[in-house]
Order: C-alpha cells, then structure tokens, then sequence
C-alpha cells in the first residue's frame, strides 16, 4: 500500500493486476518481525530457510518482490508453526505493516486531515488511495473496493493463500493492516474481520470494515 489520493464519489473502485505479480517487501519483512518477536530469531530462520528466502534476513527486500515468494513464506508459516500461531502472527506483520504505512507512505497532510473529517467521507478518501495502489499489495490478484457501512474490499487471486485449502480463512495479515489503517485515520472503533477466503472455496477473499 501506497498514499497519495483525491476525494472520489464512486460506487465501487476496482483494481485488477495486469502487470506480473509483485509485492511490496512488508509482507515478507513484517512477518520476520512478527516471529522474531514471539519465537525468537532461530524460529525465523528456520521458516525463512524453508521457504527458500533466508537471503531476505542478512538483506532485508526494500523493493516489490515477487508474490510467489510472499506465497511460499505464507504457507510455510502454516505449515511449521500451525495454524493458530500463523494467524496470530499474521496479524502482528498486519499491524506492523500498518504502522509503518502511516510512518512513511500517507502523506502528513492525510494523517492530520483524515481524523477530523466524517468517517464517511475520511473512508472514501482513503479507499480511493488504497485502491490506486492495491498493486503494491495484491499483486496480480484484483482488488475491490465498496464504500458504505460496512466497506467492503475483496482480492480475487489472492497471493497470500494461493493454493491453500483451509476451513477457517487464511488471510488475516490484510485484515489486520486495513484494520490499523482505519482505527488511525477513519475512526478509532473501526474493526476489519476476513467474510470469505479463496482457500476455503470462495470466489474471492473478502473483508469488511465496521465501526
């Protein structure tokens, strides 16, 4: 995710991936984060390792990466330390991301702005940004987004659980960064719960947004 956006009054905006699929690094640098927070850096490298990106901890990415890599990292995620702990780590490298999101991509005028107009109107602002840069995070999968109570967002071709099969859904990191994202700059109350997951046999993961 990105910043930089004007007032727009669509019914939906939609972004679909055309370009090959890349990432910005926080999905990956975020979850080492994460894990080296609560399992200590042995853990990490023992997940990096697995997914074939140990190079990414002597030299963190600073630029998109290629979404297969967010994939694989992902699933070995799932795979070593559970489900469980993979959500709750998710979650964490959500929020991480979400922070630094606010720290270095949303202009300082939209960090100071957005508060103080209607959540209504602050929403639409930032889905308007969020969507002119939903390939910053989706990748070749395509976003959308529907202003209203509750907003709602869906990536189709979701990286994060691509070629997962799971009952409960699997992508929590973008909830959690949404989530973050909306309690700074819409409303503090404002909560993002995942609706539906591609792993789960859904036509797209979706996500809403209640405050």
């Amino acid at each position: 995710m990105n910043a930089g956006a004007t007032l727009g009054e669509p019914a939906s905006l939609a972004v679909s991936g055309t370009a090959p699929g890349r990432i910005g690094p926080n999905a990956i640098t975020r979850i080492a984060e994460a894990i080296g927070a609560s399992s200590g850096p042995a853990v990490v490298a023992e997940v990096f390792d697995a997914a074939g990106l140990s190079r990414y901890l002597s030299d963190p990415p600073s630029r998109m990466v290629d979404e297969r890599e967010v994939t694989r990292l992902h699933s070995v995620l799932r795979a070593r330390l559970g489900p469980a702990n993979a959500r709750a780590l998710s979650i964490e490298a959500g929020r991480l991301t979400g922070d630094y999101l606010l720290a270095n991509r949303i202009p300082r005028p939209m960090r100071w702005l957005l508060p103080k107009l209607p959540s209504s109107v602050a929403s639409r602002v930032l889905l308007v940004a969020v969507s002119r840069h939903a390939w910053t995070f989706a990748g070749s999968g395509a976003f959308r987004a529907e202003p209203g109570r509750p907003v709602r967002l869906s990536i189709r071709g979701c990286p994060i659980c691509k070629g997962a099969h799971s009952d409960e859904p699997l992508c929590e990191y973008y909830a959690a960064t949404f989530e973050r994202l909306y309690r700074a700059l819409v409303h503090p109350g404002a909560v993002a719960m995942q609706t539906s997951c591609e792993a789960a046999g859904a036509d797209a993961c979706g996500f809403e947004l209640r405050w």
